[in-house]
């Protein structure tokens, strides 16, 4: 696979020196292969571009042209970044390659000082691709119309609003009842979304090519309500029981819509999927030992 339109996006708050940096590294390497522009969505901060030739390189594009045109995008930012990089996308299989900026970036594993070996890796073809798994999540009103549809990577969560009290749920899984819940909300999480919301709440880690999803209890005020694994072919159903206000479901932490007690919410796996970009510099659980420093005192 040979990549010769690339576009980027980049995280509106970024350290302004170091995406300077990165973007400079990046116009010199793509440039040393052939490649005379790179396409962005977004304007640069003034200050990145003043007295360079940042300006001209990158061509500024209206998104569904952006979309159109690039066979490779290059994140510069955080996990958060990189979610809303795979909404832009819209199901198209475009490969992502994520560089952190951020603090944590469990998805952009690519660290700022081996950005340029990786991107060589990436346009020299030494690199592999890892298709992860995505949620449709779907919400019905009281009269069965799907009034929000979403795709996300990580994770779709019924949550509370700040002031609300313990919510009492039900959760169905192909038709079949599987518990109420009195919790403060429900995580349903791909394998990716795993090491996200799902892990604070007690989930566990799952490898990311397992064909699974992983539903965890916020909060639960039983003891025995545990998160569960179940196939990645299974269709989830939530209800409130009771009148509630103030409850949220929440789209990879960032889209958000309220949740009646008349409305059904339905989760399963996405037509779509994520396409990231490995360039081998180090594997997925080399990944987690320097996220969640495992072996260290």
């Amino acid at each position: 696979m040979k990549f010769e339109k690339i576009g980027v996006v980049f995280k509106p708050k970024a350290d302004l020196k170091t995406l300077e940096k990165v973007l400079f590294s990046l116009e010199k390497i793509l440039q040393r292969f052939g490649i005379q522009h790179a396409l962005i969505i977004e304007d640069f901060p003034s200050s990145v571009v003043v007295n360079n030739s940042l300006s001209d390189f990158f061509v500024k594009k209206e998104k569904n042209e952006f979309i159109e045109e690039i066979d490779l995008l290059i994140v510069l930012g955080g996990d958060g970044t990189l979610l809303s990089s795979v909404r832009l996308l819209e199901g198209k299989k475009i490969p992502i390659l994520g560089v952190n900026l951020g603090s944590l970036g469990f998805l952009t594993m690519v660290q700022v000082e081996e950005f340029e070996e990786a991107l060589v890796n990436t346009l020299k073809g030494k690199f592999v691709v890892d298709e992860r798994l995505m949620l449709k999540g779907e919400i019905y009103d009281e009269k069965g119309r799907v009034i929000v549809e979403e795709h996300v990577l990580n994770d779709v969560v019924v949550n509370k609003a700040a002031l609300a009290r313990i919510m009492d749920l039900k959760l169905m899984i192909d038709g079949n009842f599987v518990s109420d819940y009195k919790s403060d909300g429900l995580i349903i999480s791909t394998p990716t979304g795993s090491t996200a919301y799902s892990l604070a709440a007690g989930g566990p880690i799952i490898f990311p090519s397992t064909n699974v999803l992983v539903i965890t209890p916020i909060c639960p005020h039983s003891l025995t309500n545990r998160p569960i694994i179940i196939c990645s072919n299974s269709e989830i159903e939530i209800t409130l029981n009771k009148l509630h206000t103030d409850i949220f479901i929440t789209f990879d932490g960032q889209r958000g819509y309220k949740f009646s007690s008349q409305y059904v919410l339905k989760v399963k796996k996405s037509e779509r999927k994520a396409i990231l970009v490995n360039p081998k510099l180090k594997n997925y659980f080399e990944v987690l030992k320097e996220k969640l420093k495992w072996g260290e005192r």
